[in-house]
């Protein structure tokens, strides 16, 4: 994984040194809030409902087991013990005190860790797939390319400011979108053209929240050279013609949508033209130096599938299942790629206590060459494991409640904080969460439902995704009492879809049994091997609506 240079490390601690004096102006009131607002934003620190909340970046979802172990010892110190992950690979801590931040990010700084632009109207931590150098079929390792987008987009003199808030993310997989491209502001695909070159299909305008967009597609082939001089472009079009006048139609997919895709396009195109001959292209010596931090770990050379690995799963059936739904196929020979899965009924989706986040850097270590992942389903990943040691991970995954075989699962569920914690919420997602967990709790049935996507989010920023899960869930607030709207038919990969509104919201005690009733009109109207939402699609929303909104006799 990469490690900071020089240049690296003295921004990190300028800036930090920079967030000390502007968060002890504020304290002693010589920094007024409002002026403090931005200069916090930008360096992860909110206010939320009870408590500040520090959002740290996880640049790509990547983590080492030093990093790691640093996280759970902050949270010792400056939490109540755990942390969370984030739907954007990110890690936040939901109890510091504001005059402690600074201590915390000099800390997490001795890691190579920061908080740099995980908020405010500047480029966000750019995400990937979570398996990305360790799957078998993708083109090419698209860890470096996020790594080079984030040099770039790091303090950027151009972009700090922007209308919004602005996400990038990367896929590289021809027939998977884990990272779901369509949804962020760019998307961009790794593809390669007829002549075998690298380069990029570029999506804009995509995004979730108040007004979800799929994304649109803007350039078809971009070299890869020309990377950054478009990204420049794209940004630049947008922070010369996005609304500043109202948040809610701030972003980039209002833009695009406004202009039309075409339009929008031709302006970046425009815009590269006149520029990129004038500015820096991404040199070959530069993706060179890029990647050399991204090499294989010293792999062994072992077979696939060997007899004492199959005895194993035949003498162990719990085992042999949680093989087969939480771990899949590596690249290389005799590795898998293991998922635990934070999705244990009553903890709340994406915690880990700082001894669960200690034992799996532990992991990490014995079995992953020391490097950990988090997922957009808010889960880790150890990418690298031997075949004749997924046994043993699977005893220390059960040990830590993290190897509950419902990975892609509706209990597999996304959710956000909600208003358990966050001050934008309309209601909780957590009661939520666990009362559907508890409804839905018997493994064969969810196998029998197949791949399932539930995502919960407790307010329309939609933090939880909840527009593109097969089944969402959406917190809304009626004078003053929770309720939660339902929609269904989203998808995040190659054929993305917005979920369309269920009708009237419900009341938080009937959730898991709406989520039942919609449930078993799939199972009633399914085709063998159809998933849920090429059932809804074909038989579309009014059989479900009858059956939720039925009176009972």
């Amino acid at each position: 994984m990469y490690k900071y240079d020089e240049y690296d490390r003295q921004i990190v601690r300028e800036r930090t040194k920079q967030f000390r004096g502007q968060t002890e102006r504020f304290i002693d009131g010589t920094l007024d809030g409002d002026d403090f607002l931005p200069l916090r934003l930008q360096n992860g620190l909110y206010v939320q409902r009870l408590a500040p909340m520090l959002r740290v970046a996880i640049p790509y979802g990547m983590l080492s087991s030093t990093q790691l172990r640093k996280l759970a010892q902050v949270s010792l110190d400056y939490d109540k013990g755990y942390v969370h992950f984030t739907t954007r690979q990110n890690v936040q801590f939901n109890w510091p005190e504001i005059k402690d931040v600074p201590d915390i990010l000099e800390e997490l700084n001795e890691v190579e860790m920061h908080a740099t632009q995980t908020s405010g109207n500047c480029i966000r931590n750019t995400t990937a797939d979570q398996f990305s150098g360790a799957i078998e079929n993708e083109v090419i390792d698209s860890r470096p390319y996020c790594e080079i987008i984030r040099q770039w987009s790091t303090l950027h003199p151009e972009f700090a400011f922007l209308p919004r808030k602005f996400k990038i993310a990367v896929n590289s997989c021809p027939d998977a979108d884990r990272a779901a491209i369509q949804f962020h502001d760019i998307g961009l695909e790794i593809i390669k053209n007829d002549k075998g070159e690298i380069g990029f299909k570029v999506f804009a305008g995509g995004g979730l929240g108040r007004t979800p967009v799929v994304g649109s597609e803007i350039r078809s082939f971009l070299p890869e050279k020309d990377l950054l001089t478009y990204l420049d472009s794209i940004v630049r079009v947008y922070n010369m013609h996005g609304r500043r006048d109202n948040k809610f139609k701030a972003r980039i997919k209002i833009l695009v949508k406004a202009l039309t895709p075409a339009k929008f396009s031709e302006m970046v195109e425009a815009e590269w033209q006149h520029h990129k001959d004038t500015e820096v292209e991404l040199t070959q010596s530069e993706l060179d130096r890029v990647k050399s931090f991204f090499t294989a770990p010293d792999y062994a050379q072992l077979e696939n599938n060997t007899k004492t690995f199959e005895e194993a799963k035949t003498s162990n059936s719990e085992f042999s299942n949680w093989v087969t739904r939480n771990t899949h196929e590596h690249k290389i020979s005799g590795y898998s790629i293991v998922t635990l899965t934070l999705k244990k009924v009553g903890i709340p989706p994406g915690d880990v206590t700082a001894s669960q986040a200690t034992a799996v850097a532990a992991m990490a270590d014995d079995y992953s060459f020391g490097e950990v992942r988090i997922s957009h389903e808010q889960n880790i990943v150890l990418a690298d494991v031997r075949q004749d040691q997924l046994f043993d991970v699977w005893q220390k995954a059960k040990l830590l409640g993290f190897a509950t075989p419902n990975l892609g699962m509706l209990t597999d569920m996304i959710c956000c904080p909600g208003g358990d914690y966050c001050g934008l919420a309309n209601a909780k997602s957590i009661p939520v969460a666990e009362q559907i967990q508890l409804k839905f709790d018997d493994l064969d049935y969810l196998y029998d439902l197949g791949k399932l996507d539930l995502n919960i989010s407790g307010c329309m920023n939609a933090c939880g995704h909840h527009h593109i899960g097969d089944i969402g869930v959406l917190g809304v607030d009626k004078r003053g009492d929770e309720f939660y709207q339902v929609s269904l038919g989203g998808r995040s990969g190659r054929d993305a879809t917005i979920g369309k509104i269920l009708g009237p919201s419900f009341a938080r005690a009937d959730m898991a049994n709406v989520i039942e009733k919609i449930i078993n009109v799939y199972t009633e109207n399914r085709t063998e091997e159809e998933l849920f939402v090429d059932t809804f699609r074909r038989i579309g929303m009014t059989p479900f609506k009858e059956r939720v909104y039925a009176k009972a006799n």
